[in-house]
């Protein structure tokens, strides 16, 4: 038995406790926004957070979330699903080609400027080096990351065409 907080809420689930967090919080408590990519904790599509660091839940066992809080792409919008600041630039600077990626590209991109609100670019890249994307969107991650912190402004709808 697993017993942490999952976005918020206590649960509970009857699991082996070598499972790892990403097949607990997909197939067992329904959050399907963490995707399962390599399986190696190499490209970092299933990022989420443990105690607010990101980790890699295809390779974590669930045994070391007991008692600890863990955060899927689905905990981090607001109370009445309002997006984050990361998310609305990740729309705005449309980021997304395949989307595959992008739960974990965000989960990290949203440490990162929880702990270093005004990144560099060195800091945004080595944030973000353990998320690969397959489309290649990084120059758009790192635009939405600045946008996100304030550093620069959104694309409008005139700017975007």
């Amino acid at each position: 038995m697993a017993d942490f907080t999952l976005n918020g809420e206590q649960v509970s689930a009857d699991v082996d406790p070598a499972m790892p967090i990403l097949w607990v919080v997909r197939e067992k408590l329904g959050m399907t926004g963490t995707k399962f990519g390599c399986g190696i904790a190499q490209c970092g599509a299933c990022t989420v957070h443990l105690d607010g660091k990101p980790v890699r839940s295809c390779s974590t066992p669930i045994v070391e979330a007991e008692g600890r809080s863990v955060t899927t792409i689905e905990g981090i919008a607001g109370p009445e699903g309002e997006l984050t600041k990361i998310q609305q630039a990740w729309v705005s600077e449309q980021v997304p080609q395949c989307g595959y990626c992008q739960s974990g590209q965000i989960m990290s991109a949203t440490a990162l400027l929880r702990d270093n609100p005004q990144p560099t670019d060195a800091q945004i890249d080595a944030a973000m080096a353990g998320n690969i994307c397959r489309c290649g969107t990084y120059t758009r991650i790192r635009r939405a990351i600045k946008v996100a912190a304030g550093m620069q402004p959104a694309r409008t709808e005139e700017t975007s065409a």
